[in-house]
């Protein structure tokens, strides 16, 4: 049986649990084509009720949106800022920026080895954010467009659920025969750690910020952890990670999270692995760090990357009745909450906090909500992507999970080195692709890192979740010179007919 399911081929029903269901909507056409011409005049009629009301206007909340839309529902956003969220705004866009303006500048220290003379003068950090803000106008400017192709009634102001079918904006209540909550994360910090935004600083902070520093202490190894630490080192800044755990990404595989260790070694990234943070205080120029263990780092800045909460508090969830876990507002497979009229997406569900978790949930709830045949989302088969140098790609389950899960003599695990990839080689990277297959059986988890793995996942997403076996991939004749060329030699070579590596 296939993991993949689509829109028509998947389960109906709810859980066994079931509850009053206003999981479809009826349109009425009449309805809709009488308020769909009002945009935010029709949101300030006290006699409108629009078939979905959607507090936040995220990955998930306008993924929501556009595809309600399309389905024939009449959709309310409610955005207090800007339409496109943390992704667009304050994470996924501009740090991809940040970071291919970093590898722009490697580059140019790199280039003699390519017999390309030139020389790096130095970071201009004005037109660095100026081409990242331009890349991310341009991205804004296309969305506002598709809102308001898709005849979305846009409100901007700040929400708050007001009962279980409304939302209060601007002094008004929008009603809704349902409502998504999307409001999304901030990012968080430690008790004791006050981020003030100026030595001690959050990802928001850093987006920003007028200057490169000299020297950054990185709390946290996680996926913002790395990307800041690696866009850092590449404009010049001596860079140290401290991370409690004992790897960086430590939800990725090991053997991918050893790969990158050695990666940022050899590009002197420190990092310092296994202690937790204690405190940090101000120095006469910048920030000392102190351990658990008692160590002690110094450095003008320090970024806390250390992950992102949920936006919740005080925005009437609880008096609704929306059932909580420390913040995060629980849901079912199909993103409904306790409460019938109420579904919620995105960061603010304790869910994998990617964009495009948040695009995937948000589109749920609209066909759900339109009438639909809808499939919960395998989260295992969500691909996820770390934009360091090297990339860090994987799709499905590491070898300790399978091991967990099948049984240690069950699980087969393959790497095949990037040093055999000739497009790889041209590129001048190393790294590794490793396969996880359960003995005679599917590829459950792809695990690669490399420049340019990110490029690649796609191909992995789809061998994972059509539960591939290795000798189907290994019928599949793959470009050369290219790097997914990679991915097919390492199935040939898990399919016992390896090509170009050792047998």
């Amino acid at each position: 049986m296939r993991r993949w399911g689509s829109a028509g081929q998947g389960p109906t029903e709810g859980p066994k649990n079931e509850r009053p269901d206003t999981s479809r909507l009826p349109v009425s056409e009449d309805r809709r084509t009488a308020h769909m011409h009002g945009g935010r005049d029709v949101a300030n009629d006290a006699s409108t009720v629009f078939d979905l009301v959607i507090l936040g206007g995220g990955s998930g909340g306008y993924a929501a949106a556009l595809r309600g839309a399309q389905l024939g529902l009449d959709v309310a956003l409610i955005e207090k800022d800007k339409v496109g969220g943390t992704c667009l705004h304050r994470g996924c866009i501009p740090t991809k920026a940040l970071l291919h303006a970093g590898e722009i500048a490697d580059q140019a220290r790199e280039s003699e080895q390519f017999g390309v003379k030139a020389t790096l003068e130095g970071i201009d950090i004005a037109g660095v954010h100026k081409y990242k803000d331009g890349v991310v106008a341009g991205l804004y400017k296309g969305l506002q467009g598709l809102v308001a192709s898709r005849k979305v009634t846009y409100i901007e102001g700040e929400g708050r659920l007001s009962s279980p079918t409304s939302v209060d904006v601007n002094g008004r209540r929008v009603q809704g025969r349902h409502v998504l909550l999307a409001t999304g994360s901030v990012p968080k910090s430690l008790p004791g750690l006050d981020i003030d935004g100026d030595r001690i600083i959050s990802s928001d902070h850093a987006l920003v910020l007028d200057r490169v520093p000299k020297s950054a202490i990185i709390l946290g190894g996680g996926v913002i952890g790395v990307e800041f630490a690696s866009a850092w080192k590449s404009f010049g800044t001596d860079v140290t990670i401290v991370e409690g755990l004992k790897h960086l990404v430590p939800v990725e595989d090991e053997n991918s999270s050893k790969l990158l260790e050695r990666a940022f070694r050899k590009r002197g990234i420190k990092f310092n692995l296994g202690t937790f943070f204690e405190k940090a205080e101000y120095t006469q120029d910048g920030v000392k760090v102190t351990l658990a263990d008692g160590k002690e780092f110094e450095a003008e800045i320090l970024l806390v990357a250390i992950g992102r909460g949920p936006v919740s508090q005080g925005l009437g969830y609880e008096e609704a009745g929306v059932a909580m876990d420390r913040g995060y507002v629980l849901v079912d497979e199909y993103m409904r909450t306790n409460v019938p009229t109420i579904s919620a997406v995105g960061d603010l569900v304790p869910t994998l906090q990617l964009a495009h978790v948040g695009f995937a949930e948000g589109i749920l709830v609209a066909e759900r909500l339109a009438g639909l045949k809808t499939v919960p989302i395998d989260y295992d088969g969500v691909p996820r992507v770390t934009y360091c140098h090297p990339e860090v790609a994987s799709v499905g389950i590491t070898e300790a999970k399978a091991k967990e899960i099948y049984g240690a003599d069950k699980v087969v695990a393959l790497k095949y080195n990037l040093a055999g990839n000739g497009r790889s080689k041209i590129l001048g990277t190393a790294g590794e692709i490793k396969l996880v297959q359960v003995k005679d059986g599917a590829v459950v988890g792809v695990h690669m890192v490399g420049d340019r793995m990110g490029e690649q996942v796609g191909e992995a997403q789809l061998i994972y979740n059509w539960e591939a076996l290795p000798a189907e991939v290994a019928q599949l004749i793959h470009a050369h010179p290219t790097q997914s060329e990679a991915l097919g030699e390492a199935h040939l070579a898990l399919a016992g007919k390896p090509l170009h590596a050792h047998d």
